[in-house]
């Protein structure tokens, strides 16, 4: 940490990310919230370092917001039939970490949609919802090359921070919004981490492969290498908060989302 982001730190430091009371997860497809987070989703009140994340079960209000609708993601599986087929893998993943409040955006999947138009209708499920923490894919992973989860992490890390203006919210025909934080999954470059355990760990799996068939058929490739990976994503962020097992993600508060660059961590 730069001698700035310490000093930044030390004189505003982040809060607990289990501060707050109603947490929105928007995520670009179906499935990408329960791969990002997943685990962070289902932590129940009781367990060792259970932080942000008590989430639903310790009664915060929490929401998912699927953007994209996923047409593309399937050779066998026709677009007008793939995007139903998606919605409902969705509610029922949903379900399973115990979350019943999930919302769909209509945009066409590969970035076929015009960006500020995605603004415009994120702002508005935030504008209803009014969360004070907004989760997403972080937009800056230097690997990500899908154009959904880039514009999608762009456009609410812009409404997180836009959210408590009431005139730039007006102009997207949208509520303001008390959001306080924004918390990035899909991260490279955590400052925040959430126990977990390892049946949190087998919940967000089944939640991921046992649900979204269409995309994790049995005995795929694709899908034994995204298991795997989640498997020892878990055990290094575990390690580096002094757990068995973690999610991490990367958290800006008001203050760090807007002209202090070394302040993230």
């Amino acid at each position: 940490m730069s001698i700035t982001g310490l000093a930044v730190s030390i004189a505003s430091p982040l809060p607990k990310l289990d501060s707050f009371d109603r947490y929105l997860f928007i995520g670009p497809h179906p499935d990408d919230i329960e791969i990002g987070a997943g685990a962070t989703v289902t932590v129940s009140p009781g367990q060792p370092g259970a932080t942000a994340a008590k989430l639903v079960q310790s009664g915060k209000a929490v929401a998912f917001l699927c953007c994209i609708d996923g047409r593309f993601g399937s050779d066998t599986v026709p677009p007008e039939e793939l995007i139903p087929m998606r919605r409902a893998e969705a509610r029922v993943s949903a379900a399973a970490l115990g979350v019943t409040d999930v919302r769909f955006l209509p945009f066409c999947d590969g970035g076929f949609y015009e960006q500020n138009e995605l603004k415009s209708a994120i702002a508005r499920i935030v504008g209803e919802f009014k969360p004070d923490v907004i989760f997403c894919p972080d937009p800056q992973v230097k690997s990500e090359c899908h154009i959904d989860h880039l514009n999608v992490g762009r456009a609410a890390s812009e409404i997180a921070y836009f959210a408590p203006y009431d005139g730039i919210m007006r102009r997207r025909g949208a509520a303001q919004a008390p959001v306080k934080a924004i918390a990035y999954y899909m991260t490279a470059s955590p400052n925040r981490y959430v126990k977990t355990s390892k049946e949190l760990l087998k919940r967000q799996l089944s939640a991921v492969f046992a649900c979204h068939k269409s995309q994790f058929p049995d005995g795929s490739a694709g899908g034994r290498a995204i298991a795997m990976y989640l498997r020892i994503r878990s055990l290094d962020f575990g390690l580096r908060c002094l757990s068995l097992h973690a999610e991490g993600f990367r958290m800006l508060d008001a203050l760090r989302m807007h002209c202090l660059p070394e302040a993230w961590k």
